[in-house]
C-alpha cells in the first residue's frame, strides 16, 4: 500500500518530489522501527501506542521537533489514505499532535553586504560568471525558490513586459515582475551563453551547468555558498538565505504585506508574517533613536 500512497500523493494530490522521498523514507523507517521494536510489520497491528513509541525513539534520538513534525505528518496522510481506501477502519495517528517548534527568525543579509555582493567586480566577465551573477540577481530580485530558479525556461520570461512566469509549490503559477537591468543580464548570458556551448539554447532551462546541462541543486548551492562567503558572516549561506533577503528588505522600505506575500508564492498570510520580525527590529531602533520619548 505504502507504493499505492506515495503515487496518489505525487499525481493526485501534486505534492513536490521532495515531499514524496521524505514521506517515502519517514515511512520506510516506521516500517523498520515496527519490525525491530514490534516484531510486525502489518498494517492492522498499528495502533496509537505503536505510533507513539516511535515518535518517543525519534525525540530520544536526538531528531529535531521540525523532522518530527514532518514525520508525524507523514504518518496522518498515509492512515488517512488507508481510511479512504477502506484498508483501515480508524486512523491511529488522528490524536498526534505536533511537537513545539522553537521560532526562528529567517536569516537574511544586510543590505550593504547585498551591495557588495552585487558589485559587478564580484563576477568573471565569462559565461559561468554572469551565469553567476544572474542567479543570484534572480533569487534577490524575485524571491523565487530554488526548484523554481533551476526549472526556469526561456519560455517563462516576457522580454516585453519584463516578467517571468514561475511554476511553485502543488504546480500553482504566478508572475513576477523583473526590472530592466535583469532582462539585460538574460540576453547577455543568453549570448554568451550561445558563444560558450556553440548552439543555441532558446526554449531550455535557463540557468546551466558549465558542461550545458541544466543547474540542479547542489550545484546552485555551491554557488552561493561561493559568495555569500565572501561578504557575509551569517552562519547559512544557501538559495533560501536570498529569498529571505528578497522579502526582508521589501518589508523594510515599506512595501505592503499582501503583496509581499504573493510574491513568493506563499498560500496564506502567516507564513510571510515571519519577515515582519525582522522589520520591526529595524523600525524599534528608528523608534529609539528618533522619538523623543523613546
Amino acid at each position: 500500500m505504502l507504493e499505492s500512497f506515495l503515487k496518489y500523493i505525487e499525481f493526485e494530490k501534486r505534492y513536490s518530489q521532495h515531499t514524496v522521498n521524505s514521506y517515502q523514507s519517514d515511512l520506510e523507517k516506521f516500517y523498520e522501527f515496527l519490525e525491530l521494536e514490534h516484531q510486525t510489520n502489518q498494517i492492522q497491528d498499528i495502533n496509537h501506542a505503536l505510533i507513539r513509541s516511535w515518535i518517543i525513539f525519534l525525540s530520544e534520538s536526538g531528531q529535531s521537533a521540525r523532522t518530527i513534525n514532518r514525520k508525524i505528518a507523514a504518518l496522518k496522510s498515509y492512515f488517512k489514505f488507508l481510511v479512504k481506501r477502506d484498508i483501515i477502519q480508524e486512523n491511529p495517528a488522528t490524536r498526534l499532535k505536533p511537537l513545539k517548534v522553537e521560532k526562528k527568525l529567517p536569516s537574511f543579509v544586510r543590505e550593504s553586504e547585498m551591495d557588495e555582493l552585487l558589485d559587478r567586480s564580484q563576477f568573471s566577465d565569462d559565461f559561468a560568471g554572469t551565469r553567476d551573477q544572474l542567479v543570484i540577481e534572480l533569487l534577490y530580485s524575485t524571491g523565487m525558490r530554488l526548484s523554481e530558479l533551476i526549472n526556469l525556461k526561456y519560455d517563462d520570461i516576457n522580454f516585453f513586459e519584463n516578467n517571468i512566469k514561475v511554476l511553485g509549490k502543488r504546480n500553482k503559477e504566478r508572475v513576477i515582475p523583473i526590472s530592466p537591468f535583469i532582462v539585460k543580464l538574460i540576453k547577455d548570458y543568453s549570448m554568451k551563453g550561445e558563444e560558450y556551448m556553440g548552439v543555441a539554447n532558446k526554449g531550455n532551462y535557463l540557468i546551466l551547468t558549465d558542461k550545458g546541462e541544466q543547474a540542479y541543486p547542489v550545484f546552485i548551492y555551491r554557488l552561493i555558498k561561493k559568495y555569500l562567503q565572501k561578504i557575509s558572516h551569517s552562519e547559512k549561506k544557501s538559495p533560501h538565505v536570498l529569498r529571505h533577503t528578497f522579502a526582508t528588505h521589501l518589508l523594510n522600505k515599506g512595501a505592503d504585506l499582501n503583496a509581499v506575500k504573493e510574491l513568493l508564492g506563499h498560500t496564506n498570510l502567516a507564513a510571510t508574517q515571519v519577515y515582519t520580525h525582522n522589520s520591526l527590529d529595524k523600525l524599534k531602533k528608528v523608534f529609539d533613536q528618533a522619538h523623543p520619548k523613546a
